[in-house]
């Protein structure tokens, strides 16, 4: 038994925040939404009273010798993520944690041309989400290292499962890229990322980055395709690059304009997980809401 703090109580903070009930852990959450409060609430989750964007409010929540589970998200703008900077310079001597891991994203690696990924990748951001999450990285190694704190990071690519399929815009007859236009792209079911999160607090390496996947990526053609089909839809329409530079929304486009495959043979060796969706069509149907 422990103490354990989550920031950024969203749907993986939540599911994780179970599994350290059920270990016995203390537990107390950040969240911003007044919906995912009053879960954390009812949950018998203590609920903190800060806010990342507001470094007054950082300087007492309870941190000292405990296990942190870093979620939140950087903000919207700009390539730098204050929030976490915020909250590490609120640290005194007196309130380190006895963990931290960080929760980054692979799009800190940009495009690769769709070559595999591996850890020793060198980082070349090519949007500002990724170099917001490199920055968080940066600022998290730096202080964790300056003060003898044990980390570990997560880079982690699209999440999927209950409540986070593509349905809507599938519904919606959102375009697609062609299959042979469209480049590679990689994604972890959001039970599964959970339990890689307890691995890496457990059993990761300190200092460590492990790239979270499901080790089959595929198309973002493919993936659409894939959930249409398990949920009876029709399947979304057919464009070229192109058209799609007419049709698609800033934030589809920049997805599609990175492509590479991400190895997750060091995460599956260290941390010793065995993930329980690595069959995306498998891992879909797991996921429709009930």
């Amino acid at each position: 038994m422990g103490k354990v703090v989550i920031l950024g109580c969203g749907d993986i903070g939540q599911r994780v925040a179970k599994r350290c009930q059920q270990q016995g852990n203390s537990l107390a959450g950040l969240a911003h939404s007044e919906k995912t409060r009053a879960n954390l609430s009812n949950n018998n989750i203590e609920v903190l009273e800060a806010d990342l964007d507001k470094p007054e409010t950082l300087i007492n929540l309870p941190t000292e010798s405990a296990q942190i589970y870093y979620f939140a998200p950087p903000p919207k703008q700009g390539c730098k993520d204050s929030r976490i900077r915020n909250w590490l310079n609120s640290l005194s001597n007196k309130n380190h944690p006895s963990h931290i891991v960080l929760i980054s994203t692979t799009a800190v690696y940009g495009d690769s041309g769709g070559d595999w990924v591996t850890e020793q990748t060198s980082t070349a951001p090519g949007t500002d989400r990724g170099r917001r999450r490199l920055d968080a990285e940066t600022a998290l190694t730096q202080w964790a290292q300056t003060n003898n704190v044990p980390f570990v990071i997560l880079r982690v690519p699209g999440i999927y499962g209950p409540g986070r399929l593509p349905r809507e815009r599938i519904e919606k007859a959102n375009p697609v890229l062609a299959e042979s236009e469209s480049g590679y792209t990689n994604r972890i079911h959001a039970d599964d990322l959970a339990n890689i999160c307890l691995a890496a607090a457990d059993k990761g390496n300190s200092g460590e980055i492990y790239n979270v996947s499901d080790g089959k990526p595929g198309t973002m053609t493919e993936w659409f395709n894939v959930v249409a089909d398990v949920l009876g839809l029709q399947r979304p329409p057919i464009v070229t690059r192109d058209e799609a530079e007419k049709v698609m929304s800033e934030g589809m486009l920049s997805y599609l304009a990175e492509s590479r495959r991400i190895d997750n043979k060091k995460m599956l060796r260290e941390l010793g997980v065995t993930l329980q969706h690595s069959d995306v069509k498998e891992g879909v149907l797991a996921s429709i809401d009930k």
